[in-house]
């Protein structure tokens, strides 16, 4: 089946079994206001979502034959996660992440064992655009893979049985494999589920393409919300993303930065900055039973404290 198929039952039932006793069942935590549920991603081993989806798609690829080497592309959480499967099974594994990517992501993949390639952005891009590294090894797409949204679907499937009455999912957008994953899981049980995205204000590829009835290219502005936003909506993604997302929802810097803080101080809870972005989106939104993904927690100590330091 191509990517752009819809996901079968049958697909998100075997994702299940296979990443279990890897990845977590995460909970669902109300916020103070009952109306938005935190699913809590940043509670998984590696702090984010991406080790259900890179244990999924590595697992299924060994059940159709050996590999000798792993190859992938990421700004840093599927790295790890894909890092971590690998080693798992004793295989060596190059990681190519973008220059800005967060430390605490790159020293975790070197501790992994990973070969760790740094590249400006523009070229990192053109990696994920087009899988080719110049080196050896099976590469793994930390999106664009029907296994890597398979993984990132059992979220969905996890919400769908844990709030059967959900009307709205928040999810921030990088590539977009982890909304279209949790809104083909979601609507399997819960049709009119409202699957709304979320960018900040610094790169807006997906309102862009959406906007243009297709992906188009846009300027992009580094920061420490390093897990999402790109210059363009890629290609493969597109079919989609434009069939699944009702909506783009975008949020400011200062939005991300005051909601990890009150998470913390609430919750208890580290999110990165594209999680916070996601609990952002849902403030503004006011949909009541509605879920924000909480995607990662792996954030740079130092942006941490500088963010903390602004209460």
């Amino acid at each position: 089946m191509s990517l752009a198929d819809p996901l079968t039952e049958a697909e998100i039932a075997a994702a299940r079994a296979r990443i279990q006793g890897f990845a977590m069942r995460t909970p669902l935590a109300p916020m103070r206001d009952g109306r938005t549920f935190l699913k809590l991603e940043c509670l998984q081993p590696y702090g984010s979502y991406k080790i259900r989806g890179a244990t999924n798609a590595l697992k299924a690829r060994l059940e159709r034959g050996a590999l000798a080497a792993i190859v992938s592309a990421s700004a840093g959480n599927f790295g790890q996660a894909i890092a971590a499967a690998a080693a798992r099974h004793h295989l060596p594994v190059t990681i190519h992440v973008p220059d800005g990517a967060a430390r605490v992501k790159v020293e975790s993949l070197r501790r992994l064992g990973a070969t760790v390639h740094e590249h400006d952005f523009a070229l990192w891009w053109r990696i994920m655009e087009t899988r080719e590294t110049g080196g050896a090894g099976t590469f793994f797409h930390p999106v664009a893979e029907r296994e890597v949204i398979a993984g990132a679907a059992t979220i969905g499937a996890e919400i769908a049985e844990d709030l059967p009455d959900v009307e709205a999912v928040l999810i921030p957008i990088g590539g977009g494999g982890l909304a279209s994953g949790i809104a083909q899981a979601v609507r399997l049980k819960r049709p009119g589920c409202r699957i709304i995205a979320v960018e900040t204000e610094t790169a807006l590829p997906l309102k862009a393409a959406l906007d243009a009835g297709e992906p188009v290219t846009v300027p992009r502005t580094p920061s420490f919300v390093d897990g999402m936003g790109s210059t363009r909506v890629l290609d493969e993604m597109w079919s989609l993303l434009k069939r699944l997302v009702d909506e783009v929802i975008v949020v400011s810097l200062a939005e991300v930065e005051e909601v990890i803080r009150r998470l913390a101080a609430e919750h208890h809870v580290i999110a990165e900055g594209a999680g916070a972005a996601a609990v952002a989106a849902a403030e503004k939104a006011g949909i009541d039973r509605s879920v924000a993904i909480v995607s990662g927690g792996n954030i740079d100590r130092a942006e941490l404290a500088r963010i903390l330091a602004g209460w």
